[in-house]
């Protein structure tokens, strides 16, 4: 063997060695998420030190997480309640004005939305993955809707946190939403990182603040602040599967934000037929600097290249007849079907359905 062949082999072992020595010291760095379940909440932890709770206490207007830890402070970066507007509470989601019930703010008998028990599927590594039923319901009334979500935490570094939130709305019955600012998944941040307290809110254009972010449509909003010398922030990014995606924002420099296509829906009302599911996916991104030191454009960039969350099941249509009486039309099951057209058809002799059915 030659000399220089040799030293070809010493340097490609060399080299190979040391691949594998930073490879193992990445994984090693790799922050650890664990997850566990207490009395009313499941505690997530990174490395060892509290992230957040997933809270889902029946005496709660609706699930939320709180605290959401910054990842360089270890404070957190949403309020569980603050004036003005205590009912915001930190990283929620929830609805006012759904079928005359208010699942947003008021009292518990107006509606809330209840957890049946979430579950930790997985909980190890770099990976919290947990599952929850949730129903939407009034005291001593059938639920109006069923919601099924699935919450995916990772830290991909020790100045990044994920909160990955896809749900599913399944009507129960008919379902009925107007026009409310009080909607779908929002946050409250702590009020040190509020614009008026000198903090920033941007969306994905580079507008700022409630005048430039409120009823804009955006793919993204990202709040940050300086607190005790640390400036840290919380983005919500929508993904582009979502149905009304890029929605308009509902923002306020007090520290609310929240991407609700719901105040500003056509015709001023929504509806979802029993059965219709509805889901919507969202990332949280908790990070440490400002939106640009932490990088949130480019990593939406990547978000929105990930699988989207799954589309809603065909619905099958309902047989429609005429009623006992012979004056009107039903559903199968029993509800009045009003009909606003027909489409008409002809026999082999040109005529039409009213002349021969």
């Amino acid at each position: 063997m030659s000399i220089r062949t040799t030293h070809s082999t010493t340097l490609f072992v060399a080299a190979l060695l040391v691949a594998i020595v930073v490879v193992t010291c990445v994984q090693a760095a790799s922050p650890d998420v664990q997850a566990k379940i207490e009395t009313d909440k499941i505690v997530v932890t990174v490395d060892g030190k509290l992230f957040t709770c997933y809270k889902f206490s029946h005496s709660q207007k609706y699930p939320y997480f709180w605290p959401v830890m910054g990842p360089a402070s270890g404070q957190t970066v949403t309020t569980e309640t603050s004036e003005p507007y205590p009912h915001h509470h930190s990283l929620f989601f929830g609805c006012d004005r759904v079928n005359g019930g208010n699942y947003w703010q008021d009292v518990n008998a107006r509606g809330q939305i209840l957890s049946q028990g979430p579950k930790i599927v997985e909980s190890s590594g770099g990976k919290v993955v947990l599952t929850d039923e949730c129903l939407w319901k009034q005291p001593d009334k059938e639920p109006i809707l069923r919601d099924r979500r699935t919450i995916v935490i990772t830290a991909p570094s020790e100045s990044l946190r994920f909160i990955d939130f896809q749900i599913t709305l399944e009507p129960l019955t008919d379902v009925r939403i107007l026009n409310t600012n009080h909607s779908l998944f929002s946050a409250r941040v702590v009020p040190e990182l509020a614009v008026t307290a000198g903090g920033t809110l941007i969306n994905a254009e580079g507008n700022t603040g409630e005048k430039g972010t409120f009823n804009v449509a955006s793919p993204w909003c990202d709040y940050s602040g300086a607190r005790n010398g640390v400036t840290e922030g919380i983005a919500i990014f929508q993904h582009p599967g979502n149905r009304w995606y890029p929605s308009k924002w509902f923002t306020r420099d007090y520290g609310f934000f929240s991407p609700t296509p719901m105040n500003w829906l056509e015709g001023g009302q929504l509806d979802l037929p029993k059965g219709e599911k509805l889901s919507l996916s969202y990332r949280v991104v908790v990070h440490s600097g400002d939106s640009q030191q932490a990088g949130i454009p480019a990593l939406f960039d990547a978000y929105k290249q990930t699988a989207k969350p799954l589309q809603s099941a065909a619905v099958p249509m309902e047989r429609i007849r005429v009623s006992l009486d012979g004056r009107s039309f039903i559903k199968e099951t029993g509800g009045r079907y009003t009909p606003w057209g027909f489409n008409y058809d002809h026999d082999e002799n040109g005529r039409l359905m009213e002349d021969y059915w």
